[in-house]
């Protein structure tokens, strides 16, 4: 496999290469927990702006990575046990090497990007559900939109049968949010019918796709400016037209999955390769007009 492409527009598939295997959606999985929220949200089982119990941040501050908290991806000794395709840490040790609980700056006072932001969110929503995040993302997520096949990896076994890449054997659970596995065709669908439906309202989606401005240059990927929502990465490209969605790299591969409001008519495009040339994948999503 070098690039899958898939393309959405209306709900529904126009465009397919290589896009039915299975592949991990690494941080893509984000959108999918803030989705599950904002839907929780939308129901009246959650605020938005409340303080988590005993937590001095709101679900908000969790989703746009600004809480204040440390990410476990600056950690050395996390990438070298990856590397020795050792089992992932139990989420208790990962907190304490990272020293989760001291927070780098005061919560909504800055932005940095966050994966144990997302693991507290994960936490936090199946401890209010009373349900593990698998039943949630189905419940919430994937059965309302209309997908089936995508699902939550939580065992070696279950990445059997998985596109990796380069990627020979990986204990999923070192990504402590979560990691998604599914066809690149059911990430395109997901998006674009969160994006183009009512599936939440037209305030709760503006709150999820209005983002907090983050540095504008990122060496060698194609955009122009850059911002963060609710679970969501957005901005513009090369062309100046907006874009939304969110990208993800892991050991081995790496995933691309944008929204393009601007055209007529709107599209998704997602795109995966194996190998860690995120700039190229981007490019690929990105380019809503070439892929008219």
């Amino acid at each position: 496999m070098d690039i899958a492409v898939a393309i959405a527009t209306t709900g529904r598939i126009i465009r397919n290469d290589g896009a039915d295997a299975v592949v991990p959606w690494w941080s893509f999985t984000k959108t999918l927990i803030s989705t599950a929220a904002l839907a929780l949200v939308r129901d009246g089982v959650l605020r938005l702006d409340d303080r988590l119990p005993e937590r001095p941040y709101s679900l908000r501050m969790l989703l746009q990575h600004r809480a204040g908290l440390a990410d476990y991806d600056d950690l050395r000794d996390y990438h070298e046990a990856v590397s020795r395709d050792e089992n992932a840490w139990p989420s208790e040790m990962l907190m304490e090497r990272a020293d989760a609980e001291r927070l780098r700056y005061e919560p909504g006072q800055g932005w940095a990007y966050s994966n144990i932001g997302f693991l507290i969110v994960r936490q936090h929503l199946e401890r209010v559900c009373g349900e593990n995040l698998e039943l949630l993302l189905k419940r919430l997520v994937f059965a309302p939109l209309g997908v089936v096949e995508p699902r939550l990896a939580l065992t070696r076994a279950d990445l059997d049968g998985v596109a990796l890449g380069s990627l020979r054997s990986y204990d999923p659970r070192w990504v402590y949010h979560g990691l998604v596995v599914g066809p690149l065709r059911d990430a395109v669908l997901l998006l674009d019918r969160l994006m183009t439906t009512d599936f939440l309202s037209a305030h709760l989606l503006a709150e999820m796709c209005s983002g907090w401005p983050v540095d504008s240059a990122i060496g060698g990927r194609p955009w122009r400016t850059t911002a963060y929502g609710l679970g969501v990465m957005t901005g513009t490209g090369p062309e100046g037209s907006r874009i939304i969605g969110h990208s993800g790299a892991g050991p081995g591969s790496v995933i691309a999955v944008y929204h393009h409001p601007d055209v007529s008519p709107s599209l998704t495009v997602a795109a995966f390769s194996p190998g860690d040339d995120m700039g190229r994948v981007e490019s690929a999503a990105f380019g809503s007009e070439d892929n008219r």
